[in-house]
């Protein structure tokens, strides 16, 4: 045992530290340095020129894609521009070349965003959002007129026009509201002109791109009506029991229906998935008990949220007729009402070049973790 232990100290006595070659690693750093400034570089000129291709491709449905193709070709001649310039690549290996294409393709990317984007350019016109809201009224209730105006390059109110116009073809341009890129504006139809309204929206941006966008909205007074029972328009109205089916024709897309009972609760209608009307029956709280006469009123709230913008804007269809009803029987106004799910803001991704940054990152960790992986089964192999 003491032999061997000897042996063991003899060859770690014989084991000598290889020579620093001093040279070596300053001509092998130089190198580095080169190279990096050279990707940089090289990076910085193709982002110019993919800058002028852009501005060039702007009708083209396919721009991102061809300048992208165009950026990742390019970096092919990062290698003949190191021998062209007599740069020693002897040792250079993958990790080298992986570090230089790298700095390359991200110095393009970064540079080519900063220059397609304000202040240095700007070639698309606002993006307008608008709705009424509702889209049919009845008299007596407003119209809520809101847009969504956004712009890389911003846009002031001054650079904003809105028309309205009405049913026999007149137009106005009222005064409007715009904060926080959203202009809004309610109509109220003071002289109960019934009809097809029509509004439209043009903005400019400070680069004097515009945009125009025109909807429109309608007032009708069969906007909501009573489907069944019949009668009910006048004093004292049909009679009703507990089970009797009451339906309402919505005439517009609206987010939720209610009524009130002589102007109590709010009672929630529902809309089967087999029928065009809303149902509702005496059975539900709300609805007195007793034999008595009613008075119902009907309402629809529209709720609207703009893309990836978590502000709620709300109007409500206010039916201009009031129905009566005679009640008579027990089980009035004992069940509870269907509960109706209203729309909450809910962000949606937009696909964008970030993605393609993110795909881009997600490739270079992966191949990182490979060359990792690699080292290290390198090293379990020569142990």
């Amino acid at each position: 045992m003491a032999k061997r232990r000897r042996e063991k100290t003899d060859e770690e006595i014989d084991f000598k530290i290889p020579k620093f070659d001093e040279e070596k690693f300053l001509e092998r750093e130089r190198r580095n340095i080169k190279t990096t400034f050279l990707s940089f570089l090289f990076g910085f000129i193709i982002a110019l020129i993919s800058f002028g291709f852009w501005h060039l491709l702007n009708k083209s449905s396919l721009r991102w894609e061809l300048i992208l193709l165009f950026g990742l070709f390019s970096g092919s001649w990062l290698k003949y521009l190191f021998i062209k310039l007599k740069i020693n690549l002897d040792d250079f290996g993958r990790k080298g070349w992986f570090t230089s294409y790298t700095i390359y393709f991200f110095t393009w990317l970064t540079v080519l965003i900063i220059l397609s984007n304000p202040p240095f350019y700007d070639d698309t016109p606002p993006n307008i959002s608008a709705v009424a809201l509702p889209e049919k009224q009845e008299i007596g209730g407003t119209v809520k007129i809101v847009a969504h105006i956004i712009d890389n390059a911003g846009v002031e109110k001054k650079g904003i026009n809105f028309t309205l116009i009405y049913p026999n073809g007149n137009k106005s341009h009222p005064d409007f509201m715009f904060e926080n890129n959203i202009l809004s504006y309610t109509y109220y139809n003071p002289n109960n002109i019934m009809g097809e309204y029509g509004f439209v929206i043009t903005a400019v941006d400070i680069n004097n791109h515009k945009k125009v966008v025109s909807k429109n909205f309608t007032y009708s007074n069969s906007t909501i009506r009573l489907a069944s029972p019949a009668g009910a328009e006048t004093k004292p109205g049909p009679v009703v029991t507990y089970g009797t089916t009451i339906k309402f024709d919505v005439d517009t897309t609206v987010t939720r229906v209610y009524y009130r009972v002589d102007d109590g609760m709010e009672i929630n209608v529902s809309k089967p998935r087999d029928s065009d009307f809303y149902e509702t029956y005496p059975k539900f709280q709300g609805w007195p008990s007793g034999n008595k006469n009613v008075t119902v009123k009907v309402y629809a709230d529209v709720i609207h949220y703009f893309k990836n913008l978590n502000k709620q804007f709300k109007n409500t269809v206010v039916d201009s007729a009031t129905y009566y009803f005679q009640l008579t029987g027990e089980g009035i106004g004992e069940e509870k009402p269907p509960e109706i799910r209203l729309p909450v803001y809910r962000p949606i991704a937009t696909p964008g070049f970030e993605i393609l940054t993110f795909a881009v990152a997600l490739i270079m960790v992966a191949l990182i973790l490979k060359h990792t992986w690699k080292q290290q089964q390198k090293k379990k192999t020569k142990k």
